[in-house]
Order: C-alpha cells, then sequence, then structure tokens
C-alpha cells in the first residue's frame, strides 16, 4: 500500500547548490541559495550542487536554454555521485504524487513517505547511486474539489488508499519534476527539484513507475526588447514581494537568468496549484515569465491587504491599551483626592439609601435577600464575575416598587366621561370597567382582575387600556405576547445565563413604579410555543387569582404580589386561546361597529384628528355626512374603524396637496407698477414716499377673503371617487328579488359578520336515487349539515305534500358563492334546508329575509353564536326579517336598541317555524263567505281566526273590491304597506294569498277592517 505523505508546511525551499568533494564556485546564484539555506560552504563536507556550470559538466548534451541538471550525493542519508552521470540517462524514475503544489526546479520539497515498499525502493535507488525520482501534482477529483480545506495528509491518504497503478496515473499531471531524493531519515524524504520531466508510459504499479522525456525549454533572444523588458518587471515586483516576505527577505536575485527567475517567482508566491502548474508546464520562456508576473502582482496586492490590516489592528490595540492606561490613572488620581470612594462601598450605599425610604414596605423575606448580598458584595472583587452578577441582582432587587401604590380615583362619573370621551359605543367594556370602580369605591381598596377583550381588528381594544388607565388614575404598560415562544420572557432567566434579565413582568414594575399598574398583554390568541416552554403554561400563574399574590420570577427567586394589577389581555379569537388560560379570565366581546357608530366615530373623532395631523384647519374642509356615509358602506366594510382611519387619512393628505398647490399658482412674483393716483386707484391702493405701490386694507381684505373662499374643499359623495377611487365593496345583495332555490343566511367572520346566499339547482333526473353535489369550498361542519338539509327537506317534503317526489327523484347541486373564501361552521342548516324545499315547491321566498341557526336530524333548530355581527350584516344588506333560534333571545336582547331598530326577529327553536315564516299562508275565502284556512299550523291558528273575523265584518265591502278584480284578472291592494294579492282562479271562487311579516296577522286584519270601512 502506497502512502505518501506531504508536509503541513507547504514552504517550498530553494535548494543549496555545492560541488561534491570541490572548492564551492563564486557565483551569485550560489551566494543566493547558499544564504537562504544556511548551508556553510567552507567547511568542506560532503555536498550536493545544481548549477548551470555543473550541469553543463555533467551533462554535455545541455545548452545554454536548458541549465536544468544536476548532480547526486549519497551517504547513510547522503548520496554521493563518485561517477559523473547525465541526468537525461534516468529514462524510468519512481513516480511521487504530489497533492497541493508542484516541486519547481531548484527548490526543495520534504514529504513523508509511510509506505515500506516505496521507502525500501527509495533506498535502494540511493544505494545504486541513483537518487532520482519523478514528481508530478495530482489532478482535481470529486473528493479532493469538495474538501479543499482538509489537510494534505487526508488528501493523499484517500486518493492512494482508492487508486493504484493506471488509475493513479491518470489522476497525475503528465508534466512534472525531476527530483534528486538529498536525503532518507525515517518517514521524511527530501526532494530537490532538477529539470522538468513529462511521463510518456507506465513501467510498473507497485510502486509507481513511469518512463519519461526529459523536456527542455523553446529556444529564445536574450536580447528581444520585450523578453528584457517583462524581465525586469519581474525583477522590479519579486523585489516588492521580497520586502514584505520574512523567509526570503535576505535572497539575492540580481544574477538570476531568466528561466530561474520565473520559477523562483512562481515557486514563493502564495499562488494556486493550478496556476503553478501552469508555470511548470510553460516551456515558452517569455510566456513562463508573464505567467510569474501575474502571480507576483496579486501577492503585491494581498500583501499590502494584510499589513492593512496588521497595521488597523494593532493601532486599535494600543488605543484600547493606552485608554485602560488613562483610566487607571484617573482612577488612582480620583482616589489620592478624595473624590471617589471605593466602589463597593459606593454601590452598598446607593442601595442601602434606596431601601432605607421604603424599608418597612419591603416584605421580610426579601428584606433579608438584599441583606445577604450586600454583605456577599463586600467580600467579593470587583474585577471578579460574580461581582457583576451580584450588583445586577442587588440593583433589581432594590429598584422594585414595593409596597407603593398609586391613588386611584373611585369616581365612577368621572371615569364614565373619560371612557365616552375616548371611545363612543362599547357599553359592555365601559360598563364592566364602571363596575370595577363601583366595587373598589364601597371596599374603599382596589383589586386585581382579568379580563380579556375579544372582537376583530380595529374596534379599538389596545387604545381601550389605555382610557382605563387614565379613568383610573393608574399607570400603564403594554407588551405584546404575539408569536413569543420563550417562557424565560414571562418567568425571566435563571442567573447563572450571561445576560440574564427578569421577564416582561418585572421589568414593568420597574418601568411604572408603582404595585397596581394596568397590564395590558396584547395578542394573546396568538402566543407561540417552541424549545424554549410553553409561555400559555407560564401566563397560568400571572392571570390566576390565587396564584400571582405569589409570583417567583425566576431571575429575581423571591415572591411577588401581582394581585393588585388589574391584567387588560387582548384577543381576536379565542378559539386559540388554551382552556386553562382561557377559564382565568373574563372576556367581553367586542362586535364591531354598525354603520350609525361608524359615522359617529368618523365625524368625532377620526375626521377632527386627521384634520389637525395634516395641518388643515377645519374651515378649509367640509366632509358631509353622506360622503362618510358612502365611505363607510362603499370602502370600509370591516368590523373595526382602523381601515376607516386610513381612508380618511388618504382624503385628507390629497387635499393637503391640493391646498398647497393652490397656494403656490396664487404668488405672483414682484412686477414694477406705475400707478396714477386716480378716482379709480385711490380706493386700492396707495404710493408710498419711496414710490412702491402698497395695498389698503379694503383691497388687503377682499384678497384674503377670495382666497380662502378659493381654498375651500367640498368632500360630497359624488366626488369621493375623485380621492379614493373606485368602490372597493359592492352590494351584499346579489339578487333584487330571491328565485328560486336561493335562501340568505348569516355568517360570522373575525372581521365581523356578513351575508350568505345558498344556492340549489337542478341537475338532472335519476329515479329514487336522489342525490346532492356540494360546492364552494366548504368545511367538513358544513358539509355535514348540507348532507343533514337533505335528508330533513326530504322528510319534510313527504309530510307536506306526499305526491311531490322532486327531492327523491332529482339529482340536485348546492353552491355557496365566493369559492374563494373558506366557510364553515355550524349555523347554515337551516338556511340549506329552505334553499332545498324552495326548489322543490318552485315557490321563492321574501328577499328580506334572513336566517341561521344549525338543524338536528328531527328539526330541531339549535343556537348559533355571533349574533350581533350577523345582525349587523343583515341590517347592510337591507333586511327585514331575521330569523334566529330560539335560544339565542337573551343575546338579541342585549344588543343596543338601535341595532335592533326596524328589524323583525323571530326566535324558533322547531324548523316547521321557519317553513311557515318562508313560505306564508294561503287562505281560501269564497265570495258566498265560506272561509277556511289551508295550512296553518295551532301557534298561529289564533292569529289566523282572527283575521277571519276581521274580514267577515269587511265582506260587504270586500265584494265591491272582487267586483273590481274580476275585470283586471289582478288587482294589488295595500293595507298598512302589507301587499295582499288577489286573483280570481274561477267564477264562484277567489283566492287570497296574503304576505305577512312575523306575528302580525292581528295587525293586518285590523287594517284590513279599517281600510275597507273608511272606503
Amino acid at each position: 500500500m502506497l502512502k505518501l505523505l506531504s508536509s503541513t508546511t507547504h514552504t517550498i525551499h530553494h535548494a543549496n547548490p555545492s560541488r561534491v568533494g570541490s572548492n564551492p564556485i563564486k557565483t551569485p546564484l550560489f551566494k543566493a541559495l547558499s544564504h537562504l539555506t544556511g548551508w556553510n560552504h567552507e567547511l568542506g563536507r560532503r555536498r550536493a550542487f545544481c548549477s548551470n556550470k555543473s550541469d553543463a559538466a555533467a551533462d554535455p548534451k545541455s545548452d545554454a536554454s536548458n541549465p536544468e541538471a544536476s548532480d547526486t550525493k549519497s551517504s547513510s542519508s547522503v548520496v554521493v555521485s563518485t561517477t559523473t552521470t547525465s541526468l537525461d540517462d534516468y529514462q524510468t524514475v519512481i513516480a511521487l504524487p504530489l497533492p497541493k503544489k508542484p516541486l519547481f526546479p531548484g527548490f526543495y520539497m520534504p514529504i513523508y513517505v509511510k509506505d515500506r515498499k516505496l521507502i525500501e525502493a527509495l533506498q535502494e535507488s540511493m544505494r545504486r547511486q541513483t537518487p532520482y525520482a519523478g514528481a508530478f501534482l495530482l489532478k482535481d477529483d470529486e473528493a479532493s474539489a469538495d474538501s479543499s480545506s482538509s489537510s494534505t495528509t487526508c488528501e493523499t491518504e484517500n486518493v492512494l488508499d482508492k487508486f493504484k497503478g493506471k488509475e493513479l496515473l491518470n489522476r497525475m499531471h503528465e508534466v512534472g519534476t525531476l527530483a534528486q531524493i538529498s536525503s532518507i531519515q525515517g518517514e521524511q524524504v527530501i526532494l530537490i527539484g532538477r529539470r522538468r520531466l513529462r511521463i510518456t508510459e507506465m513501467v510498473s504499479e507497485d510502486p509507481l513507475s513511469v518512463k519519461v522525456e526529459h523536456i527542455k525549454n523553446k529556444a529564445y533572444d536574450k536580447d528581444d526588447d520585450v523578453i528584457k523588458a517583462t524581465y525586469f518587471e519581474v525583477m522590479s515586483t519579486l523585489r516588492d514581494v521580497l520586502k514584505t516576505t520574512s523567509l526570503w527577505r535576505d535572497q539575492h536575485i540580481g544574477d538570476f537568468n531568466y528561466q530561474h527567475l520565473a520559477d523562483f517567482g512562481a515557486g514563493i508566491s502564495g499562488a494556486n496549484k493550478h496556476e503553478n502548474q501552469g508555470v511548470l508546464e510553460e516551456l515558452d520562456v517569455h510566456k513562463r515569465l508573464e505567467l510569474t508576473l501575474d502571480l507576483l502582482k496579486k501577492e503585491v496586492e494581498v500583501n499590502k491587504i494584510q499589513a492593512s490590516i496588521a497595521k488597523t489592528v494593532e493601532e486599535k490595540f494600543s488605543g484600547e491599551r493606552r485608554q485602560i492606561v488613562l483610566k487607571e490613572q484617573l482612577k488612582a488620581i480620583k482616589k489620592e483626592l478624595g473624590v471617589e470612594t471605593d466602589s463597593k462601598f459606593a454601590f452598598s450605599e446607593k442601595f442601602k439609601g434606596r431601601i432605607e425610604v421604603i424599608k418597612d414596605k419591603i416584605p421580610k423575606h426579601v428584606l433579608k435577600v438584599i441583606e445577604e448580598h450586600l454583605t456577599k458584595l463586600q467580600l467579593l472583587e470587583p474585577t471578579s464575575s460574580e461581582f457583576d452578577v451580584t450588583l445586577n441582582y442587588l440593583d433589581w432587587l432594590t429598584v422594585l416598587p414595593w409596597g407603593n401604590l398609586s391613588d386611584e380615583n373611585f369616581d365612577v362619573l368621572r371615569a364614565e366621561r373619560i371612557l365616552d370621551e375616548d371611545h363612543y359605543g362599547l357599553s359592555d367594556v365601559k360598563e364592566r370597567i364602571l363596575e370595577f370602580i363601583a366595587v373598589g369605591s364601597l371596599r374603599g381598596t382596589s383589586q386585581g382582575k382579568i379580563i380579556c377583550l375579544s372582537g376583530p381588528p380595529g374596534v379599538g381594544k389596545t387604545s381601550i387600556g389605555r382610557s382605563i388607565a387614565r379613568a383610573l388614575d393608574r399607570k400603564f404598560f403594554r407588551f405584546s405576547v404575539g408569536g413569543l415562544s420563550d417562557v424565560a420572557e414571562i418567568n425571566g432567566h435563571r442567573r447563572t445565563y450571561i445576560g440574564a434579565m427578569p421577564g416582561k413582568l418585572v421589568q414593568c414594575l420597574k418601568t411604572v413604579g408603582t404595585e397596581n399598574p394596568i397590564i395590558l398583554i396584547d395578542e394573546i390568541d396568538k402566543l407561540g410555543k417552541g424549545h424554549s416552554g410553553d409561555p400559555a403554561s407560564a401566563l397560568l400563574e400571572v392571570m390566576d387569582p390565587e396564584q400571582n399574590a405569589n409570583f417567583r420570577d425566576h431571575y429575581l427567586d423571591v415572591t411577588i404580589d401581582l394581585s393588585k394589577v388589574l391584567f387588560v389581555c387582548t384577543a381576536n379569537v379565542i378559539d386559540t386561546i388554551p382552556k386553562p388560560l382561557l377559564d382565568r379570565m373574563e372576556v367581553i366581546s367586542l362586535a364591531g361597529y354598525i354603520t350609525d357608530e361608524k359615522l359617529h366615530i368618523a365625524r368625532d373623532f377620526l375626521v377632527k384628528n386627521t384634520c389637525r395631523d395634516c395641518g388643515i384647519k377645519p374651515e378649509q374642509v367640509d366632509m358631509s355626512d353622506a360622503a362618510l356615509l358612502s365611505l363607510i358602506e362603499n370602502y370600509c366594510r370591516e368590523a373595526g374603524v382602523r381601515n376607516l382611519h386610513k381612508h380618511i387619512e388618504k382624503i385628507y393628505r390629497k387635499i393637503a396637496l391640493k391646498l398647497v398647490r393652490q397656494r403656490a399658482s396664487t404668488v405672483v412674483p414682484a412686477v414694477s407698477v406705475d400707478v396714477t393716483d386716480t378716482e379709480d386707484t385711490k380706493p386700492l391702493a396707495k404710493t408710498s414716499a419711496e414710490g412702491s405701490t402698497v395695498l389698503t386694507d379694503e383691497s388687503a381684505t377682499k384678497t384674503e377673503q377670495s382666497e380662502v373662499v378659493a381654498e375651500k374643499v367640498m368632500i360630497e359623495e359624488s366626488n369621493l371617487a375623485d380621492y379614493l377611487g373606485k368602490p372597493v365593496f359592492h352590494s351584499d345583495k346579489i339578487y333584487e328579488k330571491t328565485p328560486v332555490g336561493v335562501v340568505m343566511g348569516l355568517a360570522w367572520t373575525s372581521m365581523g359578520g356578513s351575508t350568505l346566499y345558498i344556492e340549489t339547482t337542478f341537475v338532472e333526473e335519476v329515479e329514487r336515487k336522489g342525490r346532492l353535489r356540494i360546492t364552494g369550498q366548504l368545511g367538513s361542519v358544513m358539509k355535514e349539515s348540507a348532507q343533514i338539509a337533505h335528508t330533513v327537506a326530504r322528510r319534510i317534503m313527504l309530510e307536506k305534500e306526499p305526491d311531490n317526489l322532486f327531492l327523491a327523484n332529482s339529482k340536485l347541486h348546492l353552491h355557496v358563492p365566493e369559492g374563494a373564501t373558506p366557510k364553515d361552521g355550524p349555523s347554515a342548516g337551516c338556511t340549506m334546508i329552505t334553499s332545498l324545499l324552495s326548489l322543490a315547491m318552485k315557490k321563492p321566498v321574501r328577499k328580506d329575509l334572513a336566517m341561521t341557526g344549525e338543524v338536528t336530524l328531527t328539526g330541531r333548530i339549535l343556537p348559533i353564536g355571533g349574533v350581533k355581527e350577523k345582525t349587523i350584516a343583515a341590517r347592510r344588506s337591507q333586511v327585514k326579517m331575521i330569523i334566529f333560534p330560539e335560544a339565542n333571545r337573551k343575546d338579541f336582547d342585549e344588543l343596543p336598541e338601535n341595532v335592533k331598530e326596524g328589524l323583525d326577529v323571530h326566535f324558533v327553536d322547531e324548523y316547521e317555524q321557519i317553513f311557515e315564516l318562508a313560505f306564508g299562508l294561503q287562505f281560501l275565502i269564497t265570495a258566498e263567505g265560506a272561509r277556511t284556512v289551508e295550512h296553518v299550523s295551532s301557534p298561529l291558528m289564533a292569529e289566523a281566526l282572527a283575521m277571519r273575523e276581521a274580514m267577515q265584518e269587511a265582506s260587504a265591502l270586500i265584494d265591491q273590491e272582487l267586483a273590481r278584480a274580476i275585470n283586471s284578472k289582478t288587482y294589488p291592494m295595500e293595507f298598512s304597506g302589507v301587499l295582499m294579492d288577489i286573483e280570481l282562479l274561477s267564477s264562484s271562487f277567489v283566492f287570497y294569498y296574503v304576505s305577512f311579516i312575523g306575528r302580525e296577522l292581528n295587525g293586518v286584519a285590523d287594517a284590513l277592517a279599517k281600510s275597507a270601512l273608511d272606503s
């Protein structure tokens, strides 16, 4: 196994020339190389020598253009050549691979050989007085290319362990160097480069031996001006390199010939092995000099950068050392003058001064810890790391507001006024805060609470925290936990860590300086969870009123009382909050603002603040209520007002630009004008003594008034698009008149409520195989609701119209529009059933009807959530009748009156009631006065009978109207806004189809009777 290792030192040294058994030759090259290697040529020892003259003597065939030849030497470790042998006689040599850098003629290189077989072959060649081998650079392969930073040893072993013989030969460059084996000491072999070789063929595989061809330089003209110029430029550049390189600083290169100078320059450069191999393979001396010049120029630039870096680092360190010395001198001077005392004593006095004022309020266990660490501080050296840790710990312990409470204001009327000033609406939150103040007023002291404000973005959750603090006269601190994944942000770090700090709660107490602040924890529904722990679990102790009185921070390691802190948390949705944490908070839901509330907020708050922030005077802009209403309905339908504020700011920015442009256009440059004192000009202007024209007060006043009128900007609904572009939103109502199979539902989203149409259509007839296809990007819950709705609708049709087998024999397609929006939730069941029944009976529902609720297989209506949001969405879509589950009656009753105004809301617990409300009552009235009621269920029977009695009393007058209806076939009559369609079906029977709203049957009957009597 061949194991050849190159030295870890990659410097290649130039060989020392000497002749065996003769006096040294006094040439400049000999002197330079002798000085470099340190070999003493005056001692008369046996030496190896290689120079132009000796090479020529040894090899008569060599010419001036190829002086690369050498003699040999031998001993126990140095071979001495006793006979004159030409280097051209070495046609077969052992091939030695070099992994890092090629060996140039005139340089020596130490390598390490661990393969005993190869060592023996090299020693045998020395004993035979043929101490020569071929040194060839290895080519790059995938292994060496991927691990260019690995050591030479590892690369060589990897190559030689895997490849032998022909494969190893293919991985070596053809051109190499005939290397003289200078000595062998153990595993170390010293090689000296003599001349260039080229491999012709392989002789043996182990060890690898090859036949070589001795290659010579191409002939060149020494007197050529271009070659001379290149030579002198290489010489000049080489001197610059030698000045900055300590290893070659004393090297003399004045008498080097062209080819030796090129090899020497390439050999000492820091170029990579490919560039060096290119120099070695180049036989044109002029081109070789040019290649060497490029390498040396790069070396000069690298040396300059290295010197600049070294200078910068040295200046930095010298400056830091100077500062340290000056600081120590200043400290000694201050100490001698008595200006500065011992640092430990000064820190101790500072900490003692802090706790002396509040010593009675500090808990005993905390005071004990402070005193222990004060004693410890005196025993520590200021230069030790423990001193800084103890110092920081005492600083935190003594700076906290132990027992310091802010004076609270329990004036309920004042708090209510402040809350109303800052926020419009939000009655639930305001009422809860006023309750908190009232309890504190009766008890005489405050208590800590945990409140969670849940609602869509932009409804004022964060800003109301500041209003609560202002109403209570408490300090306010806010921090966000959105995306927080490190539990140390809550509980603090252990003091053993470098840069440890307390948690956010301790930092809050230090910042506000009181024990009873209002802490707003923002975005609590977006807590993260990572490898550093679960912050939600850490907040369990903080949010528990039974535990936070003894909260323990990991850094302080003492208990802190947080029971007097009022925690206000904000969240967009509470579904993502862990249940144990949610259980510790009192949740107050903030629904979106309705249009009226947004209008008040925009007019009373947003417009005024934006006008002031943009530097516009209120009299310069007039924004009408119609424009604000259009802005809210067509651009800002979000539940909050943040987007509304952005749009108002956009309008006022454009107005500011318009005003500035108008002002710039009205500035007239000064022009010299001759003014004649006539009757026309006297009232307008007067001439000063200097001859300049000055406007009178009257004319100036008129000019200012005209400018004010010109700068007045009116924002109306008609020009709103000029500032904001095309409307973003259009009407939620897709249909002006609801077609068959379409019903409007109500949905809740994180941005508020919205209307949702359910559409069903007939696809094809499939006998006894009724199926339902569902589209609209529905979630799993809504898909199940659709299947339940299909089953319930088929059962209802079987009960109402047994002969109608439409649902049983049809393939239907149910779709929810806006398929790009994912939809899911348990509140669309009754809407889907109504849509299927409308298609089956071919009867449309009312266009102003919306419903929401989940249905069981037996027809029971289950409660839903988001009543306020859905009610607001219904009002926005001009819905007049809403159907809610009976279980949500209490939720609707709690809504403000302005939200409920103008809505006819029905609460149901069975789908039968929805069926009657959606498809109406059908009354059959005969011309003779006989009346019957069809499809009237028992809950509505009383109203139906009452109406029948009223119609009996007015039958005479109704007969007159029937006579008129016979001529036109269809005749509409309106009684108090209720439309009655009368259609003549036959000569003896007249059917009245009365469309009514909710439970107003009595009102319909009374209106019918009154109108008939009046006519």
